[in-house]
């Protein structure tokens, strides 16, 4: 277990006693990666030589990136939103959305291509989704997002990269 998550853990712990109800104020999804994805596994070296020094914070550290600061958030061409980590597509252009964040961000994903984890860093719990083939951190998911789903897939630019149609 990540250093982050287990500090996240035994501060967000007791947190939830206090609150019963904050256990409840994150999605709950559980994400099945696709039959035909095959997880890919590289040394710290390999990624470090593949990543630069933000993209590696973001997809291997789980960083996060000064709100705004994407040229990926004024995107609005038609393509597919790739992980810069392994390339597996993960987001269409189509589900993508202006929602005020900072971050691009997107009502649905390809399905199969996304996994999630809890998060408890900002002492609260939290949706965390990561690349289903690489395992690269994208960003956190929230119920507060347009319809049909309800939910805002937000996404660190720099673990994106744009493949236009």
């Amino acid at each position: 277990m990540q250093r982050r998550h287990f500090l996240g853990l035994l501060g967000a712990g007791g947190l939830a006693g206090l609150l019963p109800g904050l256990a409840r104020a994150r999605p709950k999804l559980e994400l099945e990666r696709a039959a035909d994805i095959e997880p890919l596994e590289l040394s710290e070296e390999q990624w470090r030589e593949r990543l630069t020094e933000e993209q590696f914070n973001i997809l291997r550290e789980a960083g996060t990136e000064r709100a705004g600061s994407s040229p990926l958030n004024d995107e609005k061409r038609p393509g597919t939103f790739h992980c810069a980590g392994c390339d597996l597509p993960l987001f269409s252009s189509e589900a993508k959305y202006e929602s005020g964040t900072g971050w691009p961000s997107f009502y649905t994903h390809i399905e199969g291509h996304l996994l999630t984890e809890l998060d408890f860093v900002m002492l609260f719990p939290r949706t965390e989704y990561h690349c289903a083939r690489c395992g690269g951190h994208q960003g956190h998911v929230f119920e507060d997002g347009p319809k049909p789903t309800g939910l805002r897939w937000c996404n660190n630019g720099l673990a994106l990269k744009f493949v236009p149609a």
